[in-house]
């Protein structure tokens, strides 16, 4: 019988991922849980590199080229290093907004330095 479950729990997995309905349920239990509404974010890596950063003090890291979307009951502040050279540190802060995109980008006028940009 439990196999039988398991296959079920699978199926109906891979019938919410095909419609799309795999995000709404997650902001759905987000909000119960939290006993309100989460704030969404989305980070993308549009540099060569992996970028380390903390989003409301919680440590992450974005692989190069990558995007990673995020959910959080706090103020959705984020602190990076903008400058990429190993001996040298830069931290910039960003209030992020809720339901907008930000891109790690490297910076036009210096290729050491890396700006946060709103998409």
């Amino acid at each position: 019988m439990a196999i039988t479950d398991k296959k079920a729990l699978l199926n109906n997995q891979s019938i919410l991922q095909n419609f799309g309905l795999v995000e709404e349920i997650g902001e759905q239990a987000a909000e119960i849980i939290s006993g309100g509404k989460s704030k969404k974010f989305t980070v993308i890596n549009n540099t060569n590199n992996a970028i380390a950063y903390t989003l409301d003090d919680v440590a992450w890291n974005i692989p190069a080229t990558a995007k990673q979307s995020f959910y959080t009951d706090h103020d959705g502040k984020m602190s990076f290093d903008k400058d990429s050279r190993a001996d040298e540190i830069n931290v910039q802060k960003e209030s992020l907004k809720d339901g907008k995109a930000y891109q790690f980008k490297p910076n036009a006028g210096n290729s050491n330095m890396i700006d946060l940009v709103l998409v």
